[in-house]
């Protein structure tokens, strides 16, 4: 069983997230530890009640643990992970580093669950766009099969961390008083504007943010048939990543067949009534673990094509939510084997 648990990069965004939500969830670990950089490391966090110190992650805080959730920069997986597996612990791990790895499974749980059986000590998160795509893509891809994907990706800024919304809500303020602002993360002023890059130059025009979506979901959907072109765009929108996505499927799919399979989806809430104005927004979907969709309808310019509107709170189910699922998931398997 799973006794013990350590969160990497607990003082993050993420990581803050991802403690509440443990705790929140009562997942059932009876020690825990809280591990760090070495600038993070000293501080004090309280944890069902009790206060504990972080740690500075080292080659040796994995001994006697048996699940790790990391959420640190890539770099940083790179170098955590194999000494967690060498002392025989379960990473369940945030960062872009391992997810294309064919010996490492990329997990949703309400998509692909079965994936984790398959982990060699480490298993990936995917990214934030690409999650709530998935879960979308996932029913429809059951019943009539995806054959291509279109979408445009309208992400907040808390993609890019605290200092992106940071940057969101100083240079908004900078804007509407006449005055400069300095920015931190963008490369262009996100106030009142749109950049449409997101991450560096990848792939034939695309971008290392789009092409993350067309590797990761062949990966989680087991189909590298399946063909997708994405737009990414950074929007000023503090938290909720919000996907236009239009899906050519080989069977036709009607409007009624798609919401009821969308509806009947574990993960999936549909707001869908255009007349009266009802639909997903970042401002009604921020803080929520499910994945929001609405404005379904036909393609109207041919095909076997549906096109809907998907929100979703990036840092809770595109981070934070899917790592704690993947690892009661794991708690889960473990008891079942155990019975």
């Amino acid at each position: 069983m799973f006794e013990s648990l350590a969160i990497v990069g607990a003082t993050g965004a993420v990581g803050t997230l991802i403690r509440q939500m443990l705790e929140e969830r009562n997942f059932p670990a009876k020690r825990v530890k809280f591990l760090a950089t070495k600038r993070s490391a000293g501080k004090k966090l309280t944890f069902r009640g009790e206060e504990h110190t972080v740690e500075e992650l080292t080659p040796d805080s994995f001994n006697g643990v048996d699940i790790a959730i990391g959420s640190t920069p890539d770099e940083t997986a790179r170098d955590f992970c194999p000494w967690a597996v060498k002392a025989g612990c379960i990473v369940v791990d945030e960062s872009g580093y391992w997810r294309m790895d064919p010996k490492v499974p990329l997990v949703i749980p309400e998509v692909n669950p079965e994936a984790v059986r398959n982990h060699q000590g480490i298993i990936s998160s995917p990214n934030c766009s690409t999650t709530q795509m998935v879960v979308a893509l996932k029913p429809l891809h059951d019943a009539a099969h995806v054959k291509r994907v279109v979408v445009s990706s309208y992400q907040a800024t808390s993609g890019a961390g605290v200092a992106g919304q940071r940057d969101l809500e100083a240079g908004s303020r900078a804007s509407l008083a006449g005055n400069q602002h300095q920015y931190e993360t963008f490369a262009h002023p996100i106030a009142f504007n749109l950049i449409p890059q997101i991450g560096g130059p990848k792939h034939a025009g695309y971008t290392s943010e789009e092409m993350k979506m067309v590797y990761e979901t062949r990966k989680i959907l087991g189909d590298d048939s399946i063909q997708v072109c994405p737009t990414c765009v950074r929007v000023p929108v503090s938290n909720c990543h919000s996907e236009s996505i239009l899906v050519e499927t080989e069977r036709k799919l009607s409007v009624e067949e798609a919401t009821k399979l969308f509806q009947s989806f574990p993960g999936i809430v549909v707001v869908d009534d255009l007349p009266n104005k009802q639909y997903p927004m970042p401002m009604t979907c921020d803080g929520r673990d499910e994945v929001f969709i609405g404005r379904i309808r036909e393609d109207i310019s041919g095909g076997n094509g549906i096109a809907f509107w998907c929100v979703s709170d990036n840092l809770r189910k595109g981070a934070a939510t899917n790592a704690v699922q993947i690892a009661e998931l794991l708690v889960r398997s473990a008891a079942g084997a155990a019975s």
